[in-house]
């Protein structure tokens, strides 16, 4: 009966997310047919710029980098039952950090003049999301709502410090902060010429986001901390009076949360942009939400996911040139996808109820008493 529950479990975890995608390009391509476009050419190329060939594999996979990092940052919370949807504040505070942390001192070059720089963009995420963790815990202010809002506060002061004090003053048409030194930057992932031939440019934010997912869903599985994240967040006040610090237990996940996206941004500027500018606030951070939701918050599930919404957003420019399509029009069908991805939350545990409910034997009637006989 517990194997049949799990295995019910794993197939609802695996089912639910591909009905909810699928119902979510059939829209799509409803939306390019009023529009005028045939929808079977829309999904072909759709696909095909995603992963049709070796250049659109590389732009997949260096728009899934930054993914992978914040929808860990969605995850983690989520693991301590939070919903905390801030990882674009994180992230452009984290792009913040890295760029600005020369102005503080000169890092050392090489390696570890790199590390320094990703590490003060994580260090700012992970306190700019733990703010939040603290409102909750200590004031009560819903996390959602504070995480959202707290995100447009560190929006406006990224810009004020690209455009004002840090603004480099060779930057005219668009501002931004001084590049960073050549010897800080994140390179590309080096190998033989076939490995070349087919990452290209993509650089190792992508192995760091693929070995930060592996192990924090390792971390939750089979550690006593990651246990004891997991029990705050399947119910809090069970986790109190078992004797768990659940108050410090919300405020590590939501460290460790924005420390993500904080990373996401740190790893755009030391391996994309070079600088701090408005290229960073690409909506990071919200698509992160979705990969999340989509991998139901499981570390584990995050790359794959990362790599198909990656896909998507890389195909955006192929479906303009061939269609004549907005490249924004990929942002409908991953609007499309969150709503059908919190529409199937509602089946979960109910896709097999009815046929579980079948095969269980009717209760039996109450036996009658003395009294009701009398």
């Amino acid at each position: 009966m517990v194997a049949t529950s799990r295995a019910q479990g794993f197939a609802e975890a695996l089912l639910l997310p591909v009905f909810a995608l699928t119902a979510a390009l059939l829209l799509f391509g409803v939306f390019v047919w009023l529009g005028g476009t045939d929808p079977v050419e829309a999904w072909k190329l759709l696909f095909l710029g995603a992963f049709g060939d070796a250049f659109s594999w590389q732009n997949t996979l260096l728009r899934a980098a930054p993914l992978m990092l914040t929808a860990l940052a969605v995850a983690l919370p989520a693991q301590a039952g939070l919903t905390m949807i801030g990882g674009e504040g994180a992230l452009v505070l984290g792009a913040l950090a890295c760029a600005g942390l020369p102005y503080l001192f000169a890092p050392p070059d090489g390696m570890v003049g790199s590390i320094m720089v990703l590490a003060a963009g994580a260090l700012l995420g992970g306190g700019w999301v733990m703010l939040s963790g603290w409102l909750r815990q200590w004031r009560g202010v819903n996390e959602t709502i504070s995480s959202l809002l707290l995100a447009y506060i560190a929006i406006a002061l990224f810009k004020h410090f690209v455009e004002g004090p840090m603004r480099d003053p060779a930057s005219l048409n668009k501002p931004s902060t001084h590049p960073l030194a050549e010897a800080l930057r994140i390179g590309p992932i080096m190998g033989d010429a076939a490995m070349e031939s087919w990452l290209g440019d993509v650089h190792w934010g992508l192995v760091i986001g693929v070995v930060l997912c592996l192990a924090c869903g390792a971390w939750l599985s089979f550690s006593a901390s990651g246990f004891a994240m997991r029990v705050v967040g399947g119910n809090a006040r069970t986790a109190r009076l078992v004797g768990l610090p659940t108050n410090r237990i919300i405020l590590a996940a939501c460290a460790l949360g924005g420390a993500a996206a904080g990373l996401a941004g740190a790893i755009e500027v030391a391996a994309v942009h070079t600088a701090a500018n408005a290229s960073v606030i690409a909506g990071l951070g919200y698509t992160g939400i979705l990969v999340s939701f989509v991998a139901r918050h499981n570390p584990w599930a995050i790359p794959p996911v990362a790599v198909l919404f990656g896909g998507f957003a890389a195909a955006g420019s192929l479906l303009q040139r061939r269609l004549d399509l907005p490249d924004a029009s990929v942002l409908v069908l991953q609007g499309f996808a969150f709503v059908f991805i919190l529409a199937a939350e509602a089946l979960r545990g109910r896709l097999f109820a009815p046929r579980a409910a079948a095969k269980r034997p009717a209760p039996a009637a109450p036996a009658a008493t003395a009294q009701g006989v009398a």
